[in-house]
């Protein structure tokens, strides 16, 4: 945490946020070999990248209008620290248009399948940088700067907000992953919320069969 005096934070927040970095990364492992083995265009290959912007976009509206928002005025009049949300925001800025450039190659099929490999390094380069800044300096210093008040009406907002997206992203984040790691993510949410991910949720997310055929 550098320097940073670390308040009590929301750890479902936090857990959260760190959950879905370590999703981006995997899903874009997977796009990379899809797309180095020509099967870019595949549907299910398809489907898993359109899952995988939407959560990216979903993340990034949710820092850049609650997360960075809140941390923003707890550290007004401190220019450094303002400096680093403008970075985040200027980075997912950067992140868009590459994003878009894999989607159109993506969509041109087989042929395109030089131009995705490219096009899918970049992203990767690009979010890999971008994460690890966050998680260097961004991050650290909204566990600083907010009270433990602030986190957990942070944890309220971005519930109202992603209630619908709830059904996706939990098994999306839980796809394939340690189980150690599966456990940790899971035991910091609501209990209701493991009991449908375990009955509903979880169920259907396999028959998507999203990235595999």
């Amino acid at each position: 945490m550098g320097t940073f005096v670390v308040r009590q934070r929301d750890t479902t927040c936090h857990t959260l946020l760190y959950a879905a970095h370590d999703a981006f990364r995997r899903d874009l492992d997977r796009l990379a070999a899809a797309v180095a083995a020509g099967k870019g265009g595949a549907a299910h290959v398809r489907a898993g990248w359109d899952n995988l912007t939407d959560q990216l976009r979903m993340h990034h509206d949710l820092e850049d209008r609650l997360l960075w928002p809140r941390v923003e005025r707890a550290v007004a009049g401190r220019p450094a620290e303002r400096a680093v949300l403008a970075e985040m925001r200027a980075e997912h800025a950067r992140i868009a248009p590459l994003a878009a450039r894999v989607d159109a190659a993506l969509a041109g099929g087989p042929p395109q399948d030089g131009a995705a490999v490219a096009a899918v390094r970049d992203l990767r380069e690009a979010l890999e940088a971008h994460l690890r800044h966050e998680e260097a300096a961004a991050l650290p210093l909204a566990e600083a700067a907010l009270e433990a008040g602030e986190w957990r009406a942070l944890a309220a907002d971005a519930a109202g907000r992603c209630a619908a997206g709830a059904p996706l992203f939990v098994p999306w984040v839980v796809d394939g992953i340690a189980p150690v790691d599966r456990s940790r993510f899971l035991t910091a949410l609501p209990g209701p919320v493991r009991d449908r991910n375990r009955v509903l949720w979880e169920p259907r997310y396999r028959k998507r069969r999203l990235w595999s055929a």
